[in-house]
Parts: C-alpha cells; sequence; structure tokens
C-alpha cells in the first residue's frame, strides 16, 4: 500500500503530468465548488417558495445541485483543454500580432501567478468563447440563465472600471460626430421603421442571440481575469482563483483529491 502511494505521489509531482492533472483538478475543483454554492442556494428557494411535497422539493434541490456542478466542472475542463491544446500546439491558432506570453492587458494590473507561464489574452478569450457555447450558450434553461447574466454584469462592471482607469496618455483627444446612417427595410423601401432587415428579425435572431450573449459572456469574463483581475469583482475573483488557479497548485493525493492547499 505505501508503494502505490509512493507511485501516485510521485506520477501526481512529476512536472510533465502537470498540465494534464490540473485540468482533472479543475474538474474536481468545479464540480465541489458548483454543488457547494447551489445546494444551500436551491434548498432555501425550494422550502421558501416551491410547492409541492418535501421529497419533490428535496428532488428540485438536487438536481439544481447537479446540474450546476456538471455545468461548471465541464467548462472549467474545456476551458483549461483548450488552453493546454493552445499552448502546446500553438499551430493551431498562431496569433503574430499579439505581445509574448506574459504580457498583461495593463502595465498596472496585478495579475494573479500561476505556476505556468501566463496564457495570450486572446487565447483565454476563445478558451472561455468554447466553453460558454458548449456549456451554457446550446440550452437557455432557468440556472444558465442566472450563472451567464451574473457572468455578464460582472464583466460590465470591470470594463467601466477599465473604462476610467488611466492610461498615462496624452491630452484629450476629439472625435468627430458620429454619423447615422438611413437604415431602412429590405421589405418596405418606403420605410425606416425597421432597424434590421426583416430576414434577420424574429426567429433568426432568437436562435443565435442566447448562444452568442452566453459565449461572449465567458470569453470576455476569462479575458478580464487573467489580464487585469482586479478589475473583476471581488467575490467572482475569489471563486475564479479557486476554480483556474487552486487547480494548478498540489502538493500530495490529499490536496489533489480532497481539498486545495
Amino acid at each position: 500500500m505505501d508503494n502505490f502511494k509512493v507511485a501516485i505521489t510521485s506520477f501526481l509531482l512529476d512536472p510533465k503530468n502537470h498540465d494534464v492533472l490540473a485540468i482533472l483538478k479543475g474538474l474536481r475543483n468545479g464540480l465541489v465548488y458548483g454543488a457547494k454554492i447551489r445546494f444551500p442556494h436551491a434548498l432555501v428557494m425550494a422550502l421558501l417558495f416551491r410547492t409541492g411535497t418535501l421529497k419533490e422539493k428535496l428532488i428540485s434541490v438536487l438536481r439544481a445541485t447537479k446540474q450546476h456542478a456538471i455545468n461548471l466542472g465541464t467548462f472549467v475542463t474545456i476551458y483549461k483543454t483548450a488552453l493546454y491544446l493552445f499552448t502546446h500546439h500553438p499551430n493551431l491558432l498562431p496569433i503574430p500580432f499579439l505581445p509574448p506570453s506574459g504580457s498583461s492587458l495593463s502595465s498596472t494590473s496585478s495579475k494573479p501567478t500561476t505556476s505556468t507561464s501566463s496564457p495570450h489574452p486572446l487565447h483565454t478569450f476563445l478558451a472561455g468563447v468554447i466553453g460558454g457555447y458548449y456549456v451554457f450558450g446550446r440550452e437557455n434553461n432557468p440556472i444558465n440563465q442566472q450563472i451567464v447574466l451574473y457572468v455578464f454584469a460582472r464583466v460590465v462592471l470591470a470594463l467601466a472600471k477599465l473604462a476610467i482607469r488611466p492610461t498615462g496618455g496624452g491630452g484629450p483627444t476629439t472625435t468627430s460626430p458620429p454619423v447615422s446612417p438611413q437604415i431602412t427595410s429590405t421589405t418596405n423601401r418606403g420605410s425606416t421603421s425597421s432597424f434590421l432587415p426583416q430576414t434577420l428579425l424574429g426567429h433568426d435572431i432568437k436562435t443565435v442571440a442566447w448562444p452568442v450573449f452566453a459565449s461572449m459572456s465567458w470569453g470576455a469574463v476569462m479575458c478580464l481575469f487573467n489580464g487585469v483581475p482586479d478589475t473583476v469583482q471581488p467575490s467572482l475573483r475569489s471563486s475564479m482563483q479557486y476554480l483556474y488557479l487552486d487547480s494548478e497548485k498540489w502538493s500530495g493525493i490529499r490536496d489533489f483529491f480532497v481539498y486545495n492547499e
């Protein structure tokens, strides 16, 4: 038994295995964190507002907890896997126009450090988009809505902080007055009441609006967290620290499977 534990510990601590094992621990952290934050919330909401028997309420609580945990664990896994592929197979996504790896979006940010080099901003954005679409964008259900709207609100707050952050630039700039083009409907040349062509309205927009919204929200928040984490709302930043950075660190079997360092 001791030899088995030594072999497992040696495998976990081998630097060659770190990046792949970090994906597995990210899955573990996502499952644990999703269940931990959803269960008490769902339990209170079910007991206070949901009708039905106690058994039905408990089933709904467990169902919501399971969905939240699986969604979060799956997203972390997809995100970290995408970053792994982008990092170890750079030909998948060549980005010659971006600064060298390890640079941040702002020189004044206090970027969290990890055991691996910092990914490119475009890599983090695309990894978030991929995970956001696959996990949250394909189905518009109440739990996905709640999570995505929470993330979107934090993205807006972070962008507002960036908008007023000093950049060290020169004097005031002047801008030309916006040009308001005449937009007409393609189905009625004599009317300007339709803002978008009729072919883009109705079902077409409803089909793509939620997937695009969910994907872009997750791509933006992952890019902000990796580039300018101080702009991210503290409670969300703490959650993301647990999911994406704490899953990069362990010293043995117990803090890989059971708890974080």
